[in-house]
């Protein structure tokens, strides 16, 4: 279901078949990696490099730069054409080797970047990695925590979330654990605001 957000937390809790209380037993955990897999992004090829190096090459500028190139060599100015292709010729390089070593940094934060969460299972609270998190966890969330997945807020008690990476807005975003009502922004631009 993809309306979470529209729903009362105790209608949230019904249909994941779960409790605040208890949260998932470790069998239901099982059955449901299972079903839905880790909560991982799937992870895509990255871009080869000639790839990359189409995508400098067919850049709008660097397409203008081309033209004058050949116009300059039409026109039998051989200096201003070969100037040309060498700025083409350097631009498409660096921006190729700061492409490549960009890819591979992120690559190299991801490995970095494991999260753990606090979940209620079998009663008790738990440590996990937010890889093993399944749909129905029960996550407690705390100040300074990174939220590592698609959450529907159950409770709280004034929070506000950090959403600078993914809006680019610099002020947190009041949210709330009441259901809201049908409204054309995306999920993550609704906040409290958005209620009847």
């Amino acid at each position: 279901m993809g309306t979470w957000h529209q729903l009362d937390p105790a209608e949230v809790l019904q249909q994941l078949d779960t409790t605040i209380a208890h949260g998932l037993s470790q069998v239901e955990v099982t059955r449901r990696l299972k079903q839905h897999g880790f909560n991982e992004l799937t992870e895509q090829p990255g871009e080869s490099l000639w790839k990359i190096l189409w995508k400098q090459l067919t850049a709008v500028m660097v397409v203008v730069l081309m033209v004058a190139a050949l116009i300059s060599l039409a026109l039998g100015d051989y200096i201003n054409a070969g100037a040309i292709l060498a700025i083409v010729a350097f631009n498409a390089i660096l921006g190729v080797r700061q492409e490549y070593q960009a890819g591979k940094a992120i690559a190299a934060l991801k490995k970095l970047a494991v999260s753990t969460v606090k979940v209620r299972r079998d009663d008790r609270v738990q440590e996990i990695s937010a890889r093993q998190l399944v749909p129905g966890d029960i996550v407690l969330l705390e100040t300074g925590n990174l939220v590592s997945a698609d959450y529907r807020l159950l409770e709280t008690s004034n929070l506000r979330i950090q959403e600078a990476s993914l809006t680019g807005e610099s002020e947190p975003a009041n949210k709330t654990a009441q259901r809201l009502e049908p409204v054309d922004a995306a999920k993550g631009d609704q906040t409290e605001t958005d209620l009847p």
